[in-house]
């Protein structure tokens, strides 16, 4: 069993603690086999108004998989045994994640040294200029460099464990992960390999039903016109509205929707590359593969093959 460490030390936010603990500790009915979650740290530890008592020390986390360490509520106080922990983790093999200001404790370890990182924009220029060996990227909900990962604040916690259950289980478990959380599916973090597809940031959202809309009928032909009849507007006001919105054109956001389930079938199905295209809208293998290589960076049959080695 894949066992995750989440370290508690110091004095924690209790939002990206509990995003975790909820995410990595509550299997969905269809897995087969998930995560032994434990909460690593030296002592009863403070987690926003909560006193927390972990289970096990920190040298604990030099045998887990997994290594989370959530949101410090003072990024400028780094415990040093917090620090020492990680850093023996991932000399040990582990893959070790940061939620929110937790990367920090991730740069004080020597693990941003020469990689992509985040975390809330509102800490990022001090980050960088504490770890300056660091490429700390603002823009991005979370960084992705194999064994070192960071989110940035808040609900990029949700994203990027998410994410990490993509790539443990498949989107088709990551995608009911969302559904018990009432999340969205995983949002990408930003990197050339994946899809961006951004959604709007409310549910209440005027655009909301037409976007919910058209990605119930991926599989059939959709213009700017029928969007914007779905949306009782012209096709120029309507371009106007997503670009404020979403900042894409809507043929744009479109086609995000329809390789972004072009990735899901390949994963999670054996269906020909004829039968995604025609599921997903984009008509024929060759648009398929034109498409997704373009927007993924990789072909479809080379993403299929590179998915299912990962699964294995």
């Amino acid at each position: 069993m894949h066992t995750v460490a989440i370290l508690a030390a110091g004095e924690l936010l209790h939002f990206e603690l509990g995003v975790a603990h909820e995410i990595f500790g509550n299997p969905p009915q269809e897995s087969e086999g998930w995560y032994d979650v434990v909460l690593c740290g030296p002592g009863p530890v403070r987690v926003g108004p909560f006193t927390v008592e972990p289970a096990a020390g920190l040298a604990h986390a030099s045998t887990a998989d997994t290594v989370v360490v959530p949101a410090l509520a003072d990024p400028g106080t780094v415990p040093d045994d917090l620090v020492a922990a990680v850093r023996a983790a991932h000399e040990a093999g582990a893959r070790v994640a940061s939620l929110c200001t937790g990367a920090f404790v991730l740069g004080a370890a020597g693990l941003l040294d020469g990689r992509r990182a985040t975390t809330h924009w509102a800490h990022a220029a001090d980050l960088a200029a504490r770890y300056p060996a660091a490429h700390v990227d603002a823009d991005v909900l979370y960084t992705d460099n194999g064994s070192v990962l960071t989110a940035a604040g808040k609900a990029a916690a949700v994203d990027l464990c998410l994410h990490m259950v993509h790539r443990d289980h498949g989107a088709g478990i990551a995608n009911s992960v969302a559904r018990r959380l009432v999340a969205q599916p995983h949002r990408p973090g930003g990197q050339a390999q994946f899809v961006s597809t951004p959604l709007p940031a409310r549910d209440d959202h005027r655009l909301a039903q037409v976007l919910a809309w058209a990605q119930e009928h991926l599989d059939k032909p959709i213009t700017v016109t029928d969007l914007a009849r779905r949306a009782h507007t012209s096709p120029r006001n309507l371009g106007r509205q997503f670009h404020a919105l979403l900042g894409v054109t809507p043929l744009q956001w479109l086609l995000t929707q329809r390789v972004r389930r072009a990735q899901e079938l390949l994963e999670v199905s054996d269906e020909s590359m004829d039968a995604v295209a025609l599921a997903t809208g984009l008509g024929t293998a060759a648009t398929l593969r034109r498409q997704f290589k373009r927007v993924v960076g990789v072909p479809p049959d080379g993403y299929r093959r590179t998915f299912r080695a990962a699964l294995r």
